[in-house]
């Protein structure tokens, strides 16, 4: 399927942004600056072309290049010249030994904002070393500070890939390309997941400093008050509560029925928090999920129930935000943030891989070379 010209609608209108390889938090980077409007051109293999587009490709056209035939570097240096910015997701080097480096891409587009995104990032002992999500969050602490008290736990790779190294890409690449506006010269945005992880931490950090930080799964934030934790339902079922403020813990103290229970008179008091927790968690498991939705939603007791990726788009508050739009008839999340002025573009479906060489090329005005 060919995609249509980017509509020219969001914040973003007429940037326009080249994305050269990688999985995960470069192509989430590259959908997040189409999702506000870029004309994002992503490189393909010639051997991917006809093969299902990637997880994250909203928003973006595809066209086929061979980056180790010279014809093709040269159109790819070419489409450098037209671009605002640049996005690559493989280790140190390996676009400098293609001949598509930041010195050859900014020597043909001074303007340009070269975007590089790696596990430990451009330099250091670990840069040319594999690895994934999970192990660039265990060297920033991340890792170890999520869990029960007896392990880590394996979560989403979502403070690594995509907290950590997408959206702090992203962030990088608008300010340098505001810079870039006023000054004329591009600049590389070197981003490392594990820094962007270990920036995530920052409040952590501070808390550990003041002493005000213990071991896992013994704090006020990481599942260690009773009041600040998940609990399952008669059902199966599971919902959240966060009522961390003296008022909301006291609201939800009486919609639980618990408001003169000693057990509860002191709230911060770490001693008492296994046996809260106790009563707790035979006080939800006593009802189902949608009895306790009935009582606590939408009230200042701070209270979500636990959705899965079916129900989430269903809820009625995603509903009315159109948190959730339907691409192609699944469910994906909407672009975010939202923009009263300039409001994002429609989302478009990810489009065959090559589906675009051509027409996007000639919209660029690259002669593709012979």
């Amino acid at each position: 399927m060919k995609s249509q010209t980017p509509p020219a609608t969001g914040p973003l209108a007429g940037v326009r942004v080249l994305l050269v390889g990688g999985i995960g938090p470069a192509p989430f980077a590259a959908q997040q600056l189409g999702d506000m409007g870029a004309d994002v051109l992503k490189i393909d293999r010639p051997g991917d072309a006809g093969r299902p587009p990637g997880l994250m490709a909203r928003n973006q056209r595809s066209v086929v290049l061979d980056l180790k035939s010279p014809e093709d570097i040269a159109t790819a240096l070419t489409l450098c010249e037209r671009a605002d910015a640049l996005i690559e997701g493989f280790r140190p080097g390996v676009m400098e030994r293609m001949g598509l480096g930041p010195d050859a891409a900014l020597a043909r587009n001074p303007r340009l904002v070269y975007g590089r995104m790696t596990g430990w990032g451009q330099t250091g002992p670990l840069a040319q070393a594999a690895g994934h999500d999970l192990n660039y969050i265990a060297l920033g602490g991340a890792l170890h500070a999520i869990g029960t008290p007896g392990e880590p736990v394996v979560p989403l790779n979502l403070a690594g890939d995509f907290g950590g190294g997408a959206l702090f890409l992203v962030t990088g690449l608008l300010a340098a390309m505001l810079q870039a506006r006023s000054s004329g010269r591009g600049q590389v945005v070197d981003c490392a997941m594990s820094e962007g992880s270990a920036a995530l931490l920052s409040m952590f950090y501070a808390l550990h400093a003041q002493g005000r930080w213990g071991a896992r799964g013994g704090n006020l934030l990481d599942g260690g008050a009773p009041f600040y934790r998940p609990y399952r339902c008669a059902d199966g079922r599971w919902v959240s509560v966060g009522s961390l403020e003296p008022a909301f813990y006291a609201l939800l103290l009486r919609k639980l029925g618990l408001e003169e229970d000693p057990d509860f008179a002191q709230q911060n008091d770490r001693t008492r928090w296994p046996r809260m927790r106790e009563r707790l968690e035979a006080c939800f498991a006593s009802r189902s999920r949608a009895d306790w939705c009935a009582l606590l939603e939408g009230s200042d007791a701070c209270f979500a129930p636990v959705l899965d990726f079916d129900e989430a788009p269903r809820h009625p508050h995603a509903q009315f935000r159109g948190s959730f739009v339907e691409v192609n008839g699944n469910w994906q999340p909407a672009p975010v943030p939202r923009f009263g002025g300039t409001p994002n573009p429609a989302p478009r479906p990810a489009v065959a891989i090559g589906a675009d060489t051509d027409a996007a090329l000639a919209e660029w005005g690259v002669a593709r070379q012979a």
